[in-house]
């Protein structure tokens, strides 16, 4: 199973980016979990510039991860009550060419963090609109960690409810295999 991860902070150490590292780590074992890390290199979406043979080769390489993916997690911060500039365009790439688009029936899950107890709200709503009118079979739940500057430890997220609804927000996006008899 091969999942892109698409973090929409720009902060090394931001606790979205944690939070997108332990999804990951509830993939099942065998899974391959690229974070796709060139979101900030992407121009913004202009169809004078996606245009076929002059695509930049960044955006290109967006595309064929998400086209060699079997899913997809979008991991994006709340930015003045949305998701992240850098992740909307990230999707506005991969939502091109119209009818053609990599992003299409691409099974997806939304998370966020936040520093805000409303846990990024607006963002993931904004998020699971974007991602299905790009044609993303997105799962409806989602996962919003809020206090996120005190939700993590060494990396890890420490709430046992907010870990057990991403492992099964994971679990919906990747079932694990059934073992042969």
């Amino acid at each position: 199973m091969n999942v892109v991860t698409l973090v929409g902070s720009l902060r090394a150490d931001s606790t979205n980016r944690q939070l997108a590292l332990n999804a990951i780590d509830h993939l099942p074992e065998g899974s391959t979990a690229p974070i796709f890390d060139r979101v900030a290199e992407l121009p913004h979406y202009s169809e004078d510039i996606d245009v076929e043979g002059h695509v930049p080769a960044v955006a290109e390489e967006l595309r064929s991860a998400i086209t060699d993916a079997d899913a997809l997690i979008v991991v994006t911060p709340e930015y003045n009550g949305t998701l992240s500039s850098v992740m909307k365009n990230a999707i506005d790439w991969a939502s091109r060419p119209y009818g053609m688009a990599c992003i299409k029936d691409t099974p997806a899950i939304v998370l966020a963090a936040s520093a805000s107890a409303r846990a990024a709200q607006w963002a993931r709503a904004d998020a699971v609109r974007t991602l299905q009118v790009a044609g993303a079979r997105v799962v409806e739940d989602t996962l919003g960690v809020g206090s996120s500057h005190e939700a993590f430890v060494e990396g890890k997220l420490i709430d046992p409810e907010a870990d057990a609804t991403l492992r099964t927000l994971v679990c919906r996006l990747v079932p694990a295999p059934v073992p042969a008899v």
